[in-house]
């Protein structure tokens, strides 16, 4: 199966999807997540069996602000496919898919602790790489860059945020 035939089945259903540099991206509303993943799954032709990834972009200036991303993989077919989910900022909740997909488990506790979307039915969502008293999230792009002053040969560099412009 090629990634236009891929495209095409996956368009008979949802219809917003793009193909760009021989990779396939659907975009899908997050009332509609659960469905079209188990769809996605489920399908014959398409059987999107494996979730590979969960993550995130985070676009301030921008409405929606954050996209969740989803990768999954098709063992049988061989073939991929992106699915996005736009989040507004004033509501950053998705379905968590950890029923259907139990990798989803640790991606979304990463996404929650770098970006602050919250998984709705998450049977964990808690931090998994900052300390559970670290506030915010670090990969929005509004978060300061911050550091700790490091010590290379016998100077000090400080933090990225605290560096004077030469």
């Amino acid at each position: 199966m090629s990634v236009a035939e891929l495209a095409a089945a996956v368009e008979a259903r949802y219809p917003d999807v793009v193909v760009a540099r021989g990779e396939a991206t659907v975009v899908i509303d997050r009332n509609e997540l659960l469905d079209a993943l188990a769809w996605l799954r489920d399908e014959r032709g398409v059987q999107l069996d494996a979730l590979s990834s969960v993550t995130a972009t985070h676009w301030p200036d921008r409405d929606p602000a954050f996209w969740v991303v989803y990768e999954l993989r098709s063992t049988a077919l061989v073939q991929r496919l992106r699915v996005k989910v736009p989040v507004r900022e004033d509501d950053q909740h998705v379905p968590s898919v950890t029923e259907m997909f139990p990798t989803a488990n640790w991606h979304e506790r990463e996404t929650f602790d770098l970006y602050g979307i919250e998984f709705d039915g998450h049977p964990d969502l808690t931090r998994i790489l900052l300390p559970a008293g670290w506030e915010g999230h670090p990969l929005r792009k509004d978060e300061p860059l911050g550091g700790v002053p490091t010590w290379f040969k016998g100077a000090t560099m400080p933090p990225i945020d605290e560096r004077g412009m030469a």
